[in-house]
């Protein structure tokens, strides 16, 4: 069975430890038929002072936020219409494509954009599942929207995906497929 052996200077926090031990599984299950209670991973730690690069000792590099916990945390902040602190989870050069290929690159279009197609939406996650991408971290989130259209009819259980990717700890692009178009009524 796999053994992983992962050397790491000191300072990161129990939570990064913890998320990395899953990642390694995770990579793992998806490359080796090994079963999950056969799968260890071993981390150990240096003191600063017993490491050196370059003949020079290092101090660890910073630890990210979970990206699916960002991921939720910026979606509710958006269903609460802050748009502001939204901002704060974006990359400079930041994207959004929604169904029909329509695509932003500011929020304050896709809240223009929206207003005429509903009154307000909100969202019931059922799942997140991060993976790793080119540049960072890639998290897809899916479940059901409900809101209410412009006559004021309800609407609910309509599927959706997003997926965002990551550039460090700033989302650079989201896409999003829905259900919507199929439920808009005549």
């Amino acid at each position: 069975m796999p053994v992983i052996r992962v050397t790491l200077i000191e300072g990161y926090p129990d939570e990064a430890r913890l998320r990395l031990g899953e990642a390694l599984t995770a990579a793992v299950r998806t490359t080796i038929a090994a079963p999950l209670d056969g799968i260890t991973v071993a981390i150990e730690e240096l003191k600063p002072s017993n490491y050196m690069r370059g003949g020079q000792s290092r101090t660890p590099g910073k630890a990210l936020t979970d990206p699916a916990s960002r991921i939720r945390e910026f979606l509710e902040t958006m269903e609460a219409r802050d748009l502001d602190k939204a901002k704060t989870f974006l990359a400079p050069d930041f994207r959004m494509t929604f169904p029909g290929g329509v695509e932003f690159g500011r929020l304050e279009e896709l809240i223009a954009w929206a207003g005429p197609r509903y009154n307000f939406m909100r969202k019931t996650y059922e799942r997140f599942d991060t993976c790793s991408g080119d540049e960072g971290a890639i998290v897809y989130c899916h479940g059901t929207l409900s809101g209410e259209w412009p006559d004021g009819s309800a609407f609910s259980d309509i599927r959706f995906i997003d997926r965002f990717e990551f550039s460090g700890d700033l989302i650079s692009r989201q896409q999003v497929w829905n259900d919507l178009a199929e439920s808009v009524k005549d």
